[in-house]
């Protein structure tokens, strides 16, 4: 595992900041991290990054406890509020940056090329950062963070002041370094960017984990079947079989299921015993709605 955390706790004073978090990010996956404001979402990745030390619990980065100095040299960090000099270039900026991780000359315009590849960035390099859209300073930063050609990189909100399209970027480049076997650990308010491009997630509230898996399990809910048909008492009674919470009105009927395998075994009852099919629309709950029960204890 790329990450491993058990029982990871940090203390201010009698305040909580997160709360015995133990979880797992294997390693070339996408990792979200979600909750609300004061969730404790800034001091884990702090904690993680070395820029904290924990009150109590364990926690690895690269195999190495945290905070280990050979494991550091292979993160790259994004912070959320970063801000860069306006009065610097592009090439400027990742020069500096370079100097600060200490890399040797010789290999710094090479690894300049490699970065600004990877953030479609070629070409604007010359530019001064000022005159950079909101979009490509975020995309100047993820280049910063890519200098030492980490193994695991942190992105702090990267997409919550972006646009469509700068969000779409930012979300071209995070599965970019995923085909590259990189780690990418987001911690986003932006609940359909982590959707779209996460394998696993941990949502938390208050300090603690209230629900820790892969998407598709923190997703994984009864399915909401809507139907348009024409059927009678003796279909409505087989359907009822299938799931809970069935609701019939007029030619409309809604039923939560569990599996999808049950949903052609729903029309071939409908068609097979007098009824009309019309339509039949199956859908799941979406992260927003995952999220907001997780935070809830269950309660949209």
């Amino acid at each position: 595992m790329v990450i491993q955390t058990q029982e990871l706790t940090k203390y201010y004073g009698d305040k909580i900041g997160c709360n015995k978090i133990s979880i797992e990010v294997a390693e070339g996956e996408a990792f979200g991290l979600l909750g609300p404001n004061g969730a404790g979402k800034s001091t884990f990745i702090k904690i993680l990054t070395g820029l904290l030390f924990p009150t109590s619990g364990k926690a690895f980065v690269l195999n190495k406890p945290i905070g280990n100095v050979e494991a550091r040299k292979k993160i790259g960090y994004l912070p959320e509020n970063f801000k860069y000099q306006e009065w610097m270039t592009g090439v400027d900026l990742l020069s500096f940056h370079a100097s600060l991780y200490k890399l040797a000359k010789k290999t710094i315009p090479a690894k300049l090329d490699e970065v600004l590849d990877i953030v479609n960035l070629k070409g604007h390099e010359k530019y001064r950062i000022g005159t950079y859209s909101k979009g490509m300073q975020q995309r100047a930063g993820i280049a910063c963070a890519l200098l030492c050609d980490p193994d695991l990189l942190f992105l702090d909100e990267p997409t919550s002041a972006l646009d469509p399209i700068g969000r779409k970027e930012v979300r071209d480049i995070i599965i970019k370094l995923k085909d590259m076997g990189k780690t990418v650990f987001l911690n986003s308010h932006l609940l359909s960017e982590v959707e779209m491009v996460c394998d696993s997630a941990a949502i938390i509230n208050k300090g603690n984990v209230v629900s820790f898996g892969k998407i598709q399990d923190i997703l994984k809910s009864k399915i909401t079947l809507k139907i348009n048909a024409k059927i009678n008492d003796v279909i409505l009674e087989k359907l009822s079989v299938f799931g809970s919470n069935l609701i019939h009105r007029n030619d409309t009927i809604e039923i939560s299921i569990e599996n999808n395998d049950d949903i052609p075994d729903i029309a071939a009852v409908i068609i097979n015993n007098g009824g009309k099919l019309y339509e039949l629309t199956p859908s799941r709950q979406s992260l927003e709605n995952a999220f907001l029960s997780a935070i809830n204890g269950g309660d949209v």
